[in-house]
C-alpha cells in the first residue's frame, strides 16, 4: 500500500491528502486501474471528524478501490477555500494516475455531513468561472469529479440548514441571504453534475433529511443518475454505523439497518455508468 501525507495548497491555505493505495500484484493484474476516491470527513466546518475519515477510507480498500482523505481548511477560512482545496486534490490524483494506478474515469468525491457540501460543491461547481478564477491554473477536466457519494448531506442553506455549518462557511456573510441562496447546491445542480449516491436517515435532527431529499429532486430534474437511500431509524453522524466507529457510551451510533450503506456505495462506486446525462 502507498500511504503518504501530502501537502494540498490551495489560495495560499495548506490542507493535507493522506493516501490509501492499494497495490497491484503480478499474479492477479499488475496493470490494473482502479476508482479512487476522496474522501471529505464532516465537522460543521468548524473540524474535520476521525470518525469519518480512516475507518471510511479502509473500507473503501476492502471494496477494491483507492481512498484518499482530504483534511480541508475549516473556520476561520471561509469560502471557497475548502472548495479549492477539494478540487486542486482532484487534480492530484489525476496528475499522478499513472504512478497511482488510478482510473482517470473514475475519482470519486465522498463526504460526511458538510464534508457532502464540500464533496456536492465540486460536483456543482467544477466546471464554472468560480473555480477558474480561485484556480486559474487549472482547467474544468482536471478539477471535474466522475462521480459523488454524500453521506446525511448539507445542502441547503434555507429552509432546513444547518446554521453552523452555514456561519462557519460564510463568516460574516452569513447574513446576507443571497449568500446563503448561492451556495444552497439544491440551486446550483446543472448538466454537469456526476451521478451520485446519497444516504440520510429520517430521524436526523441536525441535518435534516429534506437536504437529500432537495438535492435528489434536482438531480432528477436534470436528468442526472442518482440513487438514493433514506432509512426510517438513526441519528446524525452514523459513519459507518458500527461499533468501529462507535466510541465508549455511544451506542446510539450503532444502527444495524444502516450499515449496508457502505455496500451499497461501493457497487455504484463501480458500477458503469453513461456520462451521457
Amino acid at each position: 500500500m502507498r500511504h503518504e501525507n501530502l501537502a494540498v495548497v490551495a489560495m495560499n491555505e495548506s490542507a493535507s491528502l493522506t493516501t490509501y493505495l492499494l497495490d497491484n500484484v503480478a499474479e492477479i493484474d499488475i496493470h490494473r486501474k482502479r476508482p479512487l476516491v476522496v474522501i471529505c470527513p464532516g465537522g460543521g466546518y468548524a473540524f474535520t471528524s476521525q470518525r469519518e475519515a480512516e475507518s471510511i477510507a479502509i473500507q473503501c480498500n476492502a471494496r477494491g478501490l483507492h481512498a484518499a482523505i482530504l483534511r480541508y481548511s475549516v473556520a476561520p477560512a471561509l469560502f471557497p477555500t475548502a472548495l479549492a482545496q477539494l478540487a486542486t486534490a482532484v487534480a492530484m490524483v489525476r496528475e499522478n494516475a499513472a504512478l497511482w494506478q488510478v482510473d482517470t474515469n473514475n475519482i470519486s468525491v465522498l463526504g460526511f455531513s458538510a464534508g457532502g457540501h464540500l464533496a456536492a460543491s465540486l460536483g456543482v461547481f467544477w466546471n464554472t468561472a468560480l473555480l477558474r478564477e480561485a484556480l486559474p491554473n487549472l482547467t474544468a477536466a482536471q478539477v471535474r469529479p466522475n462521480r459523488m457519494v454524500l453521506c446525511y448531506p448539507v445542502i441547503t442553506g434555507l429552509a432546513f440548514a444547518h446554521e453552523g455549518s452555514f456561519r462557519n462557511l460564510l463568516g460574516d456573510a452569513y447574513e446576507e441571504v443571497t449568500k446563503r441562496q448561492g451556495l444552497s447546491l439544491e440551486t446550483q445542480v446543472n448538466q454537469d453534475t456526476p451521478p451520485t449516491f446519497i444516504w440520510h436517515t429520517a430521524q436526523d435532527t441536525d441535518v435534516p433529511p429534506q437536504n437529500s431529499l432537495l438535492f435528489a429532486s434536482a438531480l432528477l430534474s436534470n436528468n442526472i443518475p442518482c440513487e438514493l437511500h433514506v432509512y426510517p431509524k438513526g441519528c446524525h453522524g452514523l459513519s459507518l454505523a458500527n461499533q468501529e466507529t462507535c466510541g465508549p457510551a455511544q451506542e446510539f451510533l450503532i444502527v444495524p439497518s444502516c450499515q449496508n450503506w457502505i455496500d451499497m456505495a461501493g457497487r455504484f462506486l463501480w458500477m458503469a455508468l453513461s456520462d451521457e446525462h
